[in-house]
């Protein structure tokens, strides 16, 4: 239905205009209609038209101060300007508030048949368009929820987090490259045995859905699931500082939620606040607002108020260090290497004459780096590894020497963090090649295989495809009838004799298994290679 407004102070217009809308438009249109510039107004607000004709000479309030004031509650409404032709020039005033069309009177049935399909069409095109808009809006926040829970989990569980913190902010619209974590928990100080963290999440379970949307409102995060009695969430900001102003703002800010959830919810809350970090980093932050929701007591606490973490001098680049040491634990050899340049460089400006001091902290990177590089796997820690590092260290003449030495050492643990792993597995399933080729005309399984080399058969099936191109049946086979050809080739062995010593005890199961991997039967591959051999004699 389209909702059709006629204003004009001839009540013949108004009948004519009834008419030709009526036959032509038959059962399409709700008409209402007014004849003075203020009830024009009135009847707008109330029956709020789609399309209205308006006359611009109306006794009272003329046409075009009539549309201005209705322009300001119905923004979408289309007007029809209708004016005399000496007037014409005057109603252009009228260019500004969206007019579709000016006809000259008098009209003709197929002018306004026109201009109303020209309306109505577009009336259509945009109510089509806001009933996708609504779809999509309502899909997105369907799916906005399960998104921002998959980038909380990801944060907390940290598999794969820093290649996964990418697709996060695109996929949530996140352009800032900092935030901070929070902990948002019911019940009061579990310590003191006043709260049951499980039961207080059993009872807010059906009310999740209203404190997200509290949360939200109040500090526009990323909001996490209810998990037991806490909700994580994440604020993003722009810049890597704090100031104090802006930090007891973000304290009152939590404040003013904790006591609406407690007032909407019958709940005593808690929020732990964490400092703000690299996006890469949010673990760190996340680590700081569980500490500080331990001092929270039955308020809200900041790790920067509290005895959380390290503080560091004013010039100290701390936004490199955790960079670097992301870099380590990444294996990415050229980030790790760039910024150790870096922090060096800081170093050597700030502290030119300390090279002791700095030849200490370039034996304590390089002594986590390499922690970070052991924790990652595939390498075997020897308590005597580092014998010549402190007198290497301490032998050092000057910066360049030690320059050099840290960013070796420190490009080192990070190609550990890798190629170790990626040497394991090549050991590993060298390991498992050699004993296949050992035991092959024995009745050996994939547990067998996985177990000579100490690894579950799950991760040792993944492992030696990746690493091979084969499954281990593939190399089995492959192994057992590449020693079967050979074996053929003595007319004195039985083909049932050589198909036991290959690992195949059914003469039938082994002469089926050949022809699909030689195309010949065994006995068919035998007199091919005698005659092939007579032949060449």
């Amino acid at each position: 239905m389209y909702k059709i407004m006629l204003a004009d102070d001839e009540g013949i217009v108004i009948d004519s205009l009834k008419f030709i809308i009526d036959r032509n438009f038959e059962g399409l249109c709700e008409i209402e209609s007014a004849k003075t510039g203020r009830s024009v107004i009135e009847l707008a607000e109330s029956f709020k038209p789609d399309i209205a004709f308006m006359d611009i000479q109306m006794p009272g309030i003329n046409g075009i101060e009539a549309m201005k004031e209705i322009k300001r509650f119905n923004s979408n409404i289309i007007f029809i300007v209708m004016s005399a032709y000496d007037k014409f020039d005057y109603a252009k005033e009228a260019i500004g508030l969206g007019v579709m069309e000016y006809l000259n009177k008098p009209f003709t049935r197929e002018m306004i048949v026109k201009v109303l399909e020209r309306a109505m069409d577009r009336i259509s095109r945009e109510r089509e368009k806001r009933s996708r808009e609504l779809l999509i809006r309502e899909k997105i926040e369907t799916v906005t929820p399960v998104i921002e829970s998959g980038f909380i989990y990801s944060v907390l569980f940290q598999e794969n987090y820093a290649g996964d913190a990418e697709k996060y902010k695109e996929l949530l619209s996140i352009d800032e490259e900092y935030g901070y974590m929070l902990v948002v928990a019911a019940g009061a100080d579990e310590e003191e045995g006043l709260s049951n963290p499980v039961g207080t999440g059993i009872r807010l379970q059906d009310r999740y859905g209203k404190l997200r949307e509290i949360i939200k409102l109040r500090l526009n995060c990323v909001t996490g699931p209810l998990l037991s009695n806490k909700i994580i969430c994440f604020t993003p900001v722009s810049e890597n500082i704090v100031e104090y102003e802006r930090r007891i703002a973000i304290i009152e800010k939590c404040e003013q939620l904790r006591q609406e959830l407690n007032e909407k919810t019958g709940e005593m809350f808690r929020i732990g606040i964490g400092g703000i970090e690299a996006i890469p980093s949010l673990p760190n932050s996340y680590r700081q607002a569980l500490e500080a929701l331990k001092f929270s007591k039955q308020g809200v606490a900041h790790a920067k108020d509290l005895p959380v973490g390290c503080s560091y001098e004013p010039d100290y680049p701390i936004d490199i260090e955790k960079k670097l040491f992301l870099a380590v634990e990444n294996g990415d050899t050229y980030l790790t290497g760039d910024y150790s340049g870096q922090f060096f460089n800081w170093m050597e400006r700030t502290y030119p004459d300390r090279l002791t001091d700095i030849k200490l902290k370039c034996l304590e990177f390089v002594l986590w780096a390499e922690r970070l590089a052991y924790l990652a796997g595939g390498m075997m820690y020897v308590f005597t590894y580092r014998t010549d590092y402190l007198p290497t260290v301490t032998g050092f003449k000057d910066l360049k020497e030690t320059r050099r030495w840290f960013l070796n050492k420190m490009t080192e643990a990070a190609s550990n963090v890798t190629h170790k792993k990626e040497e394991r597995v090549g050991s590993m399933v060298s390991e498992a090649k050699h004993f296949i080729e050992k035991n092959f005309s024995r009745d050996i399984s994939l547990d067998d295989v996985a177990n000579s080399v100490d690894v579950s058969p799950y991760y040792f099936t993944r492992m030696f495809k990746e690493e091979t191109g084969e499954t281990f049946v593939e190399f089995l086979t492959r192994v057992r009838i590449n020693r079967a050809k050979e074996l053929i080739r003595d007319p004195h062995i039985a083909i049932g004799e050589i198909g036991q010593s290959v690992g195949y005890f059914d003469p039938n199961y082994f002469s089926r298994i050949f022809k699909k991997n030689v195309g010949l039967t065994p006995t068919e591959f035998r007199l091919s290679v005698h005659t092939s051999d007579n032949k060449n004699t």
